[in-house]
């Protein structure tokens, strides 16, 4: 069964909301984010489900192990963030509870897309204080949301 399928949960505009918020996140970085949605988590615990799909992205292989997965099950109203080692090293247990509390905000008042993008923003501005754009840098992981089954 694919990972992967190609109809989005949100509308062009609502998605390109979303890119550009990780585009412009990354800017200032050599951080890497993705965001990963679908309708349904198939583990009981959201972060289970996120370091399955944290490893079958291949996020662990950026340079200075700084990306972060925003994993969001939207029917089932869970989310997880998950930062690889370089980052969570940086900014802690603490800083990820916050977004997921910031996160779930949103998420009572239906605003998934300002959510997401809030919390892009956010997981950045952290990267760019650690991990700063290096003028060589490449951008290791698409851009594009990613969703699931």
């Amino acid at each position: 069964m694919p990972l992967f399928k190609k109809k989005p949960f949100f509308t062009e505009p609502q998605s390109q909301e979303i890119v550009q918020a990780i585009k412009e996140a990354e800017r200032m970085t050599s951080g890497e984010i993705r965001v990963f949605v679908e309708h349904h988590c198939r583990f009981v615990n959201a972060v289970d489900r996120a370091f399955e799909i944290f490893g079958k992205l291949q996020m662990h292989q950026t340079k200075y192990h700084n990306a972060v997965l925003v994993y969001l099950a939207l029917k089932d109203r869970q989310f997880a963030i998950l930062g690889d080692e370089g980052i969570h090293q940086k900014v802690g247990d603490n800083f990820w509870k916050q977004e997921l509390i910031d996160l779930g905000k949103y998420f009572r008042e239906n605003r998934f897309v300002d959510g997401i993008a809030n919390c892009v923003t956010e997981i950045g501005e952290s990267l760019k204080q650690y991990f700063p754009y290096e003028s060589d840098g490449e951008n290791q992981l698409p851009d594009d949301i990613v969703y699931g089954r």
